[in-house]
């Protein structure tokens, strides 16, 4: 590869940061372009579906607790920081990134890092209908919730559904919460496991509908009501649409790159042109040693993957694979959820500490051929800490 003079991220996001970090940890001095969307710089998200819905205060100017950086750290970064400018077209064999308004930044490097945006549903555009992901969306759903509502629904139990709605009943609403599937969370957890994470629903007082799916809504102008396939209507004050994200790949058509719900990357984070790497929620990786790709939309994820891009950029080639054991969290209405590994159909759950039937805390590790492969803890930290660092010890099953 060419001498790297200027390497520009697309994306002031959490993995966006963390290679930005990487590039100068690793001794890279040229020039360092960060782009993002948004007009804030790069800040926390798994607090604005949980504490933040339930706090008092604006983050005002500098973010506040959410800040991912500070004056110091970004003196050390020393990036130009190019904020509330949309990317619209990589031109990869110009070297040449074109930003919204007309503008075109020359390149040698790039990191894809522009995360994902909220899937919606075919739904009225009415007032007090939201989707959740950004700290603006998080302040007008935050506006909505202090203004008087009564009753909030939420359309999908997945994780931020799920903390979304514990939000909301810990601030006083009737919350209902509407899953199409049978029950939520299954691929993630087991049918096991994923009943009794369902069961924390109805613990902290909302009510979990399943098997059914949102027909329409009601309201002329301000949404009033949900009706749902099943023919029942929900009465809302508020409704939030959290029904999973998409990858922000648009930008992107025509460059040249391999996209597949996600941007397709080796197992480095490397695509096909070896001076763009990408990280965090939009990079579809393969998985080492296996046929299978990974796209994984975890914090943890994003903030390891940017040290391993980083170098793989600056050294033009894959030196360095991403291999890290997947790990994501959760808070429900007062219980912190934690998984570890990566789970298959067909592994078997054993129960190590506690009682799940009895509505408390446990600890669970997944098994296959009696070797463990993922663990679940409910308000079990500490053992459970130590049960994951095992298994990033331990060699994984043929196939994994």
């Amino acid at each position: 590869m060419t001498a790297v003079r200027t390497v520009t991220v697309v994306g002031a996001s959490l993995a966006g940061l963390h290679a930005a970090r990487g590039l100068r940890s690793q001794g890279y001095d040229g020039r360092l372009v960060v782009v993002g969307e948004e007009h804030h710089r790069p800040y926390d998200r798994p607090p604005l579906s949980k504490e933040f819905l339930t706090g008092d205060g604006d983050p005002g100017e500098g973010l506040g607790p959410l800040a991912l950086t500070d004056p110091e750290d970004e003196a050390e970064l020393d990036a130009e920081w190019l904020l509330g400018v949309r990317a619209e077209a990589l031109d990869t064999a110009a070297g040449e990134l074109r930003l919204a308004g007309g503008r075109a930044l020359r390149t040698d490097g790039v990191v894809i890092a522009t995360g994902a945006t909220p899937r919606t549903l075919p739904l009225p555009p009415l007032d007090g209908v939201h989707t959740l992901r950004t700290l603006d969306d998080a302040l007008r759903l935050r506006a909505e919730l202090r203004a008087g509502a009564e009753r909030a629904v939420v359309i999908g139990a997945g994780f931020i559904g799920a903390e979304v709605a514990s939000s909301c009943a810990a601030l006083g609403l009737d919350v209902t919460v509407v899953e199409a599937a049978p029950l939520p969370l299954v691929p993630q957890l087991g049918e096991e496991m994923a009943r009794v994470c369902a069961g924390l629903h109805a613990r902290g007082g909302a009510t979990l509908l399943c098997g059914t799916g949102v027909a329409g809504l009601r309201g002329a102008g301000r949404v009033t009501g949900v009706e749902l396939t099943d023919g029942r209507a929900l009465p809302a004050d508020v409704v939030v649409v959290g029904v999973g994200v998409r990858p922000v790949t648009g930008w992107l058509e025509g460059s040249g790159l391999a996209l597949d719900d996600g941007v397709r990357c080796d197992e480095g984070c490397v695509t096909a042109l070896p001076n763009v790497v990408a990280v965090g929620d939009v990079a579809r990786l393969d998985r080492p040693g296996t046929a299978r790709t990974v796209r994984a939309e975890h914090w943890t994820s994003g903030m390891l993957q940017g040290d391993v891009a980083a170098r793989n950029l600056l050294a033009g080639s894959t030196v360095e694979r991403f291999d890290a054991l997947p790990y994501f969290w959760s808070d429900q209405y007062g219980a912190r959820i934690q998984y570890a590994g990566r789970r298959e159909p067909g592994d078997t759950v054993r129960i190590l500490d506690g009682d799940p039937a009895d509505g408390g805390g446990f600890l669970a590790v997944y098994e296959r051929d009696a070797i463990p492969t993922a663990a679940l803890g409910v308000d079990r930290p500490r053992p459970f800490m130590r049960l994951r660092r095992e298994l990033a010890r331990a060699p994984q099953p043929a196939g994994r």
